[in-house]
């Protein structure tokens, strides 16, 4: 997606060791009108995938989740990185390594809002190695869920995590993949 491109190149930093600091329009400051546009190409990838409802991790993941929403007419559901007071006992949660925390997350959904019988779409900012997103998919699936897509802003495809989703058999959709980060430059294949 030329726009997303395009804003990369000209807001976004590569900061070393596979970080991109994407944080002035995706994931602390974000753009409405880019997400927006970014959950019109979502949707146009995944009108046919059947898809019941949208999950995604707690925060970056949330805007672009919720314009896909709002584009399949879908509810959103995000998997919480801590247990508020108001979520039952019994919940669905794992564990997945954070890349720009540098230690593992729990991640945490109420079976109020994932059961038996969904068809799970998938979205997130980044895919690098994989793992939030396969974590995303182990709570789909321990709910009874079927995973239908997987959708992210920015692939890395250095880091292989495409190849760790190919287990899933679902399609992956993302709308721009970096294939190198040396130095201070962002390669885009």
């Amino acid at each position: 997606m030329e726009l997303l491109k395009e804003r990369i190149r000209r807001d976004g930093r590569n900061l070393g060791g596979g970080i991109l600091k994407v944080d002035g329009f995706i994931n602390h400051q974000v753009d409405p009108l880019l997400m927006e546009a970014c959950g019109r190409e979502f949707a146009r990838h995944f009108k046919d995938s059947g898809a019941t409802k949208i999950l995604t991790a707690e925060i970056s993941g949330i805007a672009p989740a919720l314009t896909t929403g709002i584009h399949l007419n879908l509810p959103v559901v995000y998997a919480r990185k801590n247990k508020p007071i108001t979520m039952p006992d019994q919940v669905f949660l794992t564990l997945a390594p954070s890349h720009t925390k540098g230690r593992m997350v729990e991640l945490i959904v109420s079976p109020e809002y994932l059961s038996d019988g969904e068809r799970v779409l998938i979205i997130d900012d980044f895919l690098a190695s994989g793992a939030t997103i396969l974590g995303l998919a182990r709570l789909a699936q321990t709910a009874g869920a079927e995973i239908v897509g997987v959708g992210t802003l920015v692939e890395k495809t250095f880091e292989q995590g495409r190849t760790a989703l190919e287990a899933l058999g679902v399609p992956v959709v993302s709308l721009v993949a970096i294939q190198a980060m040396d130095g201070d430059s962002i390669e885009f294949v």
